[in-house]
């Protein structure tokens, strides 16, 4: 049965059916017939070519019969090569070529081993080259006889065969000779010669070395091996000298002034490096290893004088408001200043996206005369990205916290992990627990990488961590951190960030001039009320942006006129606009209470509408509601149905009506416990036919005994509220002191008046 595969030709290599082989491909073609292996059931048919030295060989240069083999894992590595790991199946023949560009494909027809009888003299053949093999593998200075134990209990002549051509060192010539016999008896009776003959190579060899030791001195030995390997070098066009590699790598050590336990590993592991073969893969793995952590920043520290005024400048010209983040690093640095043994704190920026988290981390940096790095943590779920491979695993590399280390060239940079709450984890381990090990004071001075293995102290590092929540952050790892909140920009915030940075920001990237291009108070307004929503800016500057490409282009078609946005021309260049406010309604009505949320963009109005209906007491919930909002709507029939006497509402009603509870933008899920008092208060006004007030805002949660309990994002509630022209908002008493938070502009607008029971809210909501 014939089936058609890439095909890729291998120089001075014969692979056979069980042999579980790694070798690298670097050319093209061979690197194409490998991925269109990948694409369709990773099957691939190596053979030989029989010339080693050609770059391209074609169908004559390239052996008829080969292995097929399956692909067990592939790894890019330098050079632009790729590692692969194959399983041989079974041999096969090429049938006929099918295409040669951009790679080999071809007909591949499977060559199955003919019948063969067990017989006396077959058997013996059996024992007689299995001893043989024993002898090779005892005199053999690279093979161990315990690994080819069980290579006595094999009852196959073919596969003793195969197994024994695998390992023992043919030419491909030879191997080709072996791989193509069918007949088990005949394979294994080739096998038997060229091991016969390959056993006594070895013993000549062997005597050979054993005389040459004894008519030499261990001076003219050492000697005559450095001659060898010299004139080695000079034919491979190496010029490489490992004894001077490993006297620079010693000097180094002793300039570095490491502890004795890291510099005696590494004296240790550079007298291994010096008795390795220079081209082997084992020496590139000890170069690599031992200059690793050379290049790290062993007591390299940036300066440890801290200017406070200076720092205070930068992180006021770079970022507008975060009057507590500012605050609490310039109290880190205060206390830096005084106390050089103090631990580094681990801040964690918590904040909507676009409120500039990781931009102050930067300027964090920059105040201060840090090096600055950064790692995203975004969907990071191997733990080895941490802690790193070790050095067994082929292609092993450090963690990426020492690689960032590395790069910064100082032992206390800024660092800072973005997106902590999105970390992940599988099968590969925990990230956030090897996380644990590098920002927990008492551990990272001692950290340890798994390729580097020895410790290296991080407790000098300035670690900022940001996030958009802290519901998805490990506990564990929240604890070791001091949470900073970063609440959403009010309208007057983002006009300002707008107005002196990302106007004068976005002019300059597009290649204009503030001269010819002018950004009115009023458009700049209408480009954060009527085309963003967030909390944040970034879609403010992406705006900014698109105004500046427009008028980019019209000054290259020759308008060089003066332009000025307003708010009356900015549709010209955004089009109509994408996002209104909610606006007070035009009177007060029965059943329809205004509320307030929080969401991940900031505050928003929500409008509670309550139908009563005749029925039968059913409660009916829509709007995409959450369970928690679900309970809330429930408490708050609970609790009209204890108190209904005291309302006004006749006692039976919960028999004899429906309640339809219904929340607008039904496309949105809403969830919470803050629109308790809001629902409650609506059901009650449409079972009295008492209107609410169209100007009265309210939050809350609400208990079964009618108790108003607080709630979060009172900030980004009010400045919604705000917006929507609400003139008083109704607050739980002890969200009195989030009122703080708040611009002075908006409390001398509105009035707040503060509840404990529903009751003081109905008597400020109901007419």
């Amino acid at each position: 049965m014939s089936e058609v595969m890439p095909l890729i030709p291998l120089r001075g290599l014969t692979v056979f059916p069980t042999m579980v082989i790694h070798f690298d491909l670097g050319r093209e073609k061979s690197i194409l017939a490998l991925e269109r292996a990948m694409v369709m059931n990773q099957t691939v048919f190596l053979v030989s070519q029989k010339d080693a030295e050609l770059d391209l060989p074609t169908e004559d240069d390239i052996y008829t019969v080969g292995t097929v083999a399956k692909i067990k894992q592939m790894l890019r590595i330098p050079g632009n090569n790729i590692r692969v790991l194959v399983d041989g199946q079974y041999r096969a023949k090429v049938k006929s070529y099918i295409q040669d560009v951009p790679y080999f494909l071809a007909d591949v027809e499977g060559m199955e081993d003919e019948p063969c009888k067990s017989t006396a003299k077959l058997t013996a053949l059996m024992r007689s080259t299995a001893a043989n093999f024993h002898e090779w593998v005892g005199m053999h200075p690279k093979q161990s006889d315990d690994a080819f134990a069980s290579i006595d209990d094999i009852d196959d002549p073919g596969k003793l065969a195969d197994i024994i051509a695998t390992n023992i060192d043919l030419k491909v010539e030879d191997a080709q000779k072996v791989l193509s016999e069918t007949h088990p008896a005949e394979r294994l009776k080739i096998v038997s010669e060229l091991l016969t003959r390959e056993t006594e190579i070895l013993k000549l060899e062997t005597n050979i070395k054993n005389k040459v030791n004894e008519s030499m001195s261990k001076s003219q030995k050492e000697y005559y091996l450095r001659e060898q390997i010299r004139a080695i070098h000079q034919e491979l066009g190496e010029d490489s000298n490992l004894e001077e590699e490993a006297a620079g790598w010693k000097k180094t050590i002793a300039e570095l002034n490491l502890d004795k336990a890291i510099e005696e590993k590494l004296l240790k592991e550079i007298d291994r490096f010096s008795k390795m073969m220079p081209s082997s893969q084992e020496a590139s793995v000890s170069r690599s290893y031992i200059e690793w952590i050379l290049d790290l920043p062993w007591n390299k520290y940036a300066s440890s004088k801290i200017d406070m005024k200076k720092a205070e400048k930068v992180l006021n010209e770079d970022h507008f408001g975060m009057e507590k983040v500012k605050d609490r690093i310039l109290e880190y640095l205060a206390v830096q200043t005084l106390s050089s043994d103090n631990k580094a704190p681990i801040l964690c920026l918590v904040g909507p996206p676009g409120v500039g988290k990781t931009s102050i981390a930067r300027s964090v940096a920059r105040s201060i005369d840090r090096e600055f790095v950064h790692m995203s943590l975004g969907g990071v779920r191997d733990e080895a990205e941490i802690r790193g491979h070790r050095r067994t695993y082929v292609g092993a590399i450090p963690g990426r916290v020492m690689s960032a280390i590395k790069e910064a060239k100082s032992a206390n940079p800024v660092f800072l992990f973005d997106e902590v709450d999105k970390i992940g984890s599988d099968f590969h381990g925990d990230p956030a627990s090897a996380l644990l090990e590098v920002l927990d004071p008492e551990q990272n001075k001692e950290f340890v990488d798994h390729y580097l293995e020895v410790p290296f102290d991080l407790s000098k590092v300035l670690f900022i961590t940001t996030a958009n929540t802290t519901d998805t952050i490990p506990r564990p790892l929240l604890d070791r951190m001091e949470v900073l909140d970063l609440s959403g920009y009010t309208a007057q915030e983002k006009y300002n960030i707008a107005k002196k940075y990302l106007v004068p920001k976005q002019i300059k990237a597009n290649g204009l001039s503030a001269k010819n291009v002018s950004f009115d108070k009023t458009a700049i307004e209408a480009i954060i009320n009527s085309y963003t929503r967030e909390s944040g800016v970034r879609g403010l500057e992406k705006e900014i942006g698109n105004v500046c490409r427009k008028l980019a282009r019209k000054e290259v078609s020759g308008d060089k006129s003066k332009k000025i946005i307003t708010g009356k021309n900015i549709t010209n260049y955004l089009g109509k606009e994408k996002y209104h406010y909610d606006k007070l309604l035009g009177k007060n009505e029965v059943g329809v209470a205004t509320g307030l949320a929080w969401t991940i963009v900031g505050g928003e109005t929500l409008f509670i509408e309550t139908a009563v209906l005749d029925g039968n007491g059913q409660l009916q919930l829509t709007g995409q509601l959450g369970d928690v909002m679900q309970e809330s709507a429930k408490a708050a029939v609970s609790y009209i149905r204890a108190n209904a006497k005291k309302l006004g509402i006749e006692g039976e009603f919960y028999k004899t009506k429906d309640i339809h509870i219904h929340i607008p933008e039904g496309a949105t899920p809403k969830d919470g416990p803050s629109a308790g008092v809001t629902m409650c208060t609506s059901v009650i006004s449409a079972l009295t036919g008492r209107k609410i007030r169209k100007d009265v805002a309210m939050t809350g949660e609400i208990t079964l005994r009618g108790k108003i309990l607080p709630v979060g994002g009172i900030k980004e509630k009010v400045l919604a509220a705000h917006r929507m022209g609400i003139k008083k908002v109704l607050l739980p008493s002890e969200c009195k002191k989030d009122l703080e938070e708040l611009p002075k502009q908006v409390l001398s607008s509105m009035k707040f008046v503060f509840i404990d029971t529903v009751d003081d809210a109905l008597s400020e909501a109901l007419l």
